[in-house]
This record gives structure tokens, C-alpha cells and sequence, in this order.
């Protein structure tokens, strides 16, 4: 399978059984598979960013991080294949290919997040990892041990 940046996967259970991190996002309750991820191919490692359908409770978040630092790059939303998503920056982990579990499907065709987004996730996204550097860890999941690991596998 080729892996794309801009693409819509899932993940194996397998990913989160090997990294115990409480940062990481959990399984959907009911017996739902795991997020969706939007995902950014940086040579072997990928990085993926949660999707979630919870816009209700994520935009006032977004609002007291707009009223407090006047913007907010670690949380976005917009349209993904024609329904509203939360695009959780600050969720975001690297991973390898072994543990994609399969392309996320509309109407048969893998889920492809239109170009313009697409620049402005990467663009936030870069700008969280430039701040990490800096010293600004907005991300939840301990993205320097997992990738550590991550290129231990490979």
C-alpha cells in the first residue's frame, strides 16, 4: 500500500498495545474502531493526527485558546469528506507503515483531504513541532519517545 500525505487511515490496535502512552487517544466505546488519522509521510516515519466527529466539544476549547493566546494552531475544523471534523494537532504521533490497518473509504475511493487543508494542517503542524524545539510542547502524547521507538523498528 502506498501512504500518502493528506490521506485518511486507520491504525492497528497492535500501535497502541506496543506504545503505552496515556497522551495517545483511545478506542471509540461500543466496539467503533479506533479514529480516523490524517497523515503526513516524513520519510519512514509517518505522523498522524486524530480526526473526531465531536465538533460540540471542541470548539468552545478552540475559542478560549483564540481568547487567550489570540489564535489557535493545535486544533482545527473543517470538512473532511463532506462532514465536519476536529483535526487534533496537538494529538498528532509518529508511527510506521507495519501498523496502518487500511485507507479510510467513501464511496469505495480512499478519503483525500482537499489540498488547501492540507497545507494549513502541515503548516500548523510544523509550527507545533517548531515551538516543541523551542521549548512549547503543546502535544499530548510524548512524540520524541514514540518516534525513538518508532526508529528502533526499522
Amino acid at each position: 500500500m502506498e501512504i500518502k500525505t493528506g490521506y485518511i487511515y486507520h491504525i492497528k490496535d497492535e500501535f497502541f498495545d506496543k506504545i503505552n502512552d496515556k497522551g495517545l487517544m483511545i478506542n471509540h466505546e461500543n466496539g467503533k474502531a479506533r479514529p480516523t488519522y490524517f497523515t503526513i509521510k516524513d520519510k519512514d516515519i509517518l505522523w498522524f493526527i486524530p480526526l473526531s466527529s465531536r465538533v460540540s466539544k471542541y470548539k468552545p476549547i478552540i475559542e478560549q485558546k483564540i481568547n487567550k493566546y489570540g489564535l489557535c494552531k493545535s486544533i482545527m475544523i473543517s470538512e473532511i469528506a463532506s462532514k465536519p471534523s476536529v483535526i487534533l494537532i496537538q494529538n498528532a504521533f509518529p508511527t510506521l507503515e507495519k501498523y496502518i490497518d487500511h485507507p479510510h473509504m467513501k464511496n469505495g475511493v480512499p478519503v483525500r483531504v482537499a489540498d488547501n487543508l492540507k497545507k494549513e494542517i502541515l503548516a500548523n503542524f510544523n509550527s507545533l513541532l517548531a515551538m516543541k524545539k523551542k521549548g512549547i510542547n503543546l502535544f499530548f502524547p510524548d512524540i520524541d519517545k514514540i518516534k525513538e521507538i518508532m526508529l528502533s523498528e526499522l
